[in-house]
């Protein structure tokens, strides 16, 4: 059994498109005569965005898709199918639509459910109206999650670092927060059909959710029809139940925050990946100035990435320069195959362009080109997109300088930290603020021995003369003293090791690049004079690279392993009867890891690499609250510094 949790989150916005119609009554090539409208609200629009697009909504019969929250006009001869939140807006909303009459039917779909209560005052609220004919069925999905990759998933939780480690936070706040993340796990457990065997750090809120996912599983575990019915037959078919565990983001802290060298790890630090989906600001031309018209504003450009993208599936892991020359690489072949197909039908095909139709040529040679065009159309639009990605990150990496970034946090991971060397970055005039912060709590981090107080003073100094706040700095400072987050490892990568990083930002997937002189060799042909000296220094990483401390964690977990760190991980088996205590089992061939407080792609991207060199190869699931950037991380780190008052 192979976990791909996006193609059946797919599956189950499907059935619900087809007014949850069972899986046989759908039609095989999947077209819906039926035309219906789709109304989502916030949360589920995002749960929706990355897995649906404009056409597949229309192949399953949506005509239209409206938010919940908008003014929407009446559109009576079709039914609505609602996907929202099992909250007082949806039911209030839903009720207020169908006293309208704004649609014909309504299918009701909550996630991740609509409690007992609120299920009352949706019946009261439709009797009162006197329009409870127009309810179709109401369902419970538990789609609370986003999917993005078969591997990959977050619940769109934001701030829950924040929330669980804020000292003025209430204990009904605490709760809604942990509520709100076991909701999100049942979801995906569900969605996936599995029960799996729990595993957690013990204390903290790693295990708090632990439990709290251990009752409502055996909750459900227990109905007569419970939510696991169907996924029986493939349950008992394979031969071991799943593992999840469950990582509080102290765990390991570093990996948050440290620059990076690989692709997909880059497009969401630097260019701000969000749901598959990138937007960049391009400057207008300098024309319009030189002739004395009215500047103009960025114009702005939307590309998506994902599952379908052939460059991004294939150089997502690969370091910014490879992935650069692989842009080349593949214009180059775009280029040869369109020469290639005029030449054997003499079509008239731009080479440099998107192709053309086909000019004077025989019948088969037409009908060769005619066949050809819209995967060459498609390849040349993927080549353009990357392209630009890429050209945005240069343009960021020269601009903040983040190989010398790059360069001294690999030193500091490798425990070869140079003060002197961290202080002259933060006084130059390369990077952000933000960048010399990180650096900053990445040697904080990482060092074995807190910084004595001078020394410390004397980085404070130095980013505050930058302009810095260093609040979050002080709040590590206080965590490491406290022994709240993973200390630096004398070994790379030992768990619970707060330098057990993924050295310089890709994990195992940095070492195909081993014996290059430098990284940018390349740079010349492809982004023009000047700009192999930028990041030629950049070491690449050979072999015994280093991990994420959560990755040799899970290494030990599935292959169960003993190790005095993790034999003292709690256990959790929901089918487990009463009072007996749960068995960790394993070996394990698939698994689900979970960070509370949020992950990144990383993290992600370290599971992954070790998980395909694992021998026999390893199913691994790697979910967050939330995918943070390091920047986003560090703003959170340092609105707690402020409201710890350190």
């Amino acid at each position: 059994m192979v976990l791909n949790i996006r193609q059946k989150q797919i599956d189950a916005l499907v059935r619900l498109l087809h007014l949850n119609a069972p899986p046989s009554a759908l039609k095989s090539g999947g077209d819906d005569e039926a035309y219906k409208v789709l109304v989502l609200d916030r949360v589920t629009k995002d749960i929706v965005a990355p897995l649906l697009r404009i056409n597949d909504l229309r192949k399953h019969g949506v005509t239209l898709h409206l938010m919940l929250e908008a003014e929407r006009q009446a559109i009576p001869d079709v039914p609505a199918v609602y996907f929202v939140r099992g909250g007082e807006e949806g039911v209030e909303r839903a009720v207020a639509d169908a006293a309208a009459g704004l649609y014909d039917s309504l299918h009701l779909n909550f996630t991740p459910c609509l409690p007992a209560p609120l299920m009352q005052k949706l019946a009261a609220g439709m009797v009162a109206a006197s329009c409870a004919q127009r309810v179709g069925k109401v369902y419970d999905q538990y789609l609370s999650f986003i999917a993005l990759e078969a591997g990959l998933f977050s619940l769109g939780l934001h701030n829950t670092y924040l929330q669980l480690n804020d000292p003025a936070a209430r204990d009904t706040q605490i709760s809604a927060a942990s509520e709100a993340v076991v909701d999100g796990l049942l979801s995906v457990l569900i969605t996936l059909g599995i029960v799996p065997i729990i595993r957690c750090p013990k204390g903290g809120a790693a295990e708090h959710i632990a439990r709290q996912l251990d009752a409502r599983l055996r909750e459900h575990l227990g109905a007569r029809q419970n939510l696991f019915s169907e996924a029986a037959p493939a349950l008992a078919a394979s031969l071991a139940r799943p593992l999840l565990c469950l990582f509080d983001r102290n765990f390991e802290l570093s990996v948050m925050l440290q620059h990076t060298w690989t692709y997909k790890p880059l497009v969401h630090d630097v260019l701000g990946l969000s749901l598959n989906r990138v937007t960049v600001e391009e400057a207008p031309p300098a024309a319009a100035a030189a002739v004395g018209l009215a500047p103009q504003a960025p114009v702005k450009k939307h590309f998506e990435v994902g599952e379908g993208d052939f460059f991004w599936d294939a150089n997502g892991r690969n370091q910014f320069p490879k992935v650069a020359e692989d842009v080349d690489a593949q214009l180059t072949k775009y280029k040869q195959a369109v020469e290639e197909l005029n030449r054997q039908t003499g079509a008239g095909i731009d080479p440099n362009g998107d192709p053309g139709a086909a000019g004077q040529a025989n019948t088969r040679g037409l009908m060769a080109a005619v066949s050809s065009l819209p995967e060459l159309t498609e390849r040349k639009r993927c080549i353009d997109k990357h392209t630009n990605l890429a050209t945005h990150l240069l343009q960021a990496i020269k601009a903040r300088g983040l190989d010398l970034f790059y360069n001294l946090e690999e030193d500091m991971l490798s425990g070869k930290a140079d003060a002197a060397a961290m202080l002259r970055l933060i006084q130059g005039d390369k990077g952000t603020l933000a960048d010399k912060l990180r650096l900053a709590l990445v040697q904080l981090l990482t060092c074995e021995a807190l910084p004595s107080e001078p020394e410390f003073d004397r980085t404070t100094s130095a980013l505050a003369a930058a302009g810095a706040d260093p609040a979050a700095l002080a709040y590590v400072r206080r965590m490491r003293r406290l022994n709240l987050t993973g200390r630096a490892a004398a070994a790379a990568g030992e768990p619970g090791g707060g330098g057990g990083g993924v050295a310089g930002g890709g994990g195992g997937a940095l070492a195909g690049l081993a014996g290059q002189s430098h990284l940018l060799s390349w740079a010349d042909k492809t982004f023009g004079q000047g700009l192999s000296s930028l990041t030629k220094g950049v070491k690449v990483l050979l072999a015994g690279e280093q991990q994420a401390a959560v990755t040799v964690a899970m290494e030990a977990l599935m292959d169960g392993k003993p190790s005095p760190e993790l034999d003292s991980f709690a256990i959790f088996d929901p089918k487990a009867a009463p009072g007996r205590p749960a068995r960790g089992g394993g070996p394990f061939r698939e698994a689900l890891v979970f960070m509370i407080g949020g992950g990144n792609y990383l993290e992600y991207e370290s599971l992954a690499t070790w998980a395909g060199r694992a021998t026999p190869p390893k199913s691994v699931v790697y979910g967050a609250t939330d995918l943070l950037s390091g920047e986003q991380i560090l703003a959170q780190l340092a609105e707690l510094g402020r409201r710890s008052g350190v």
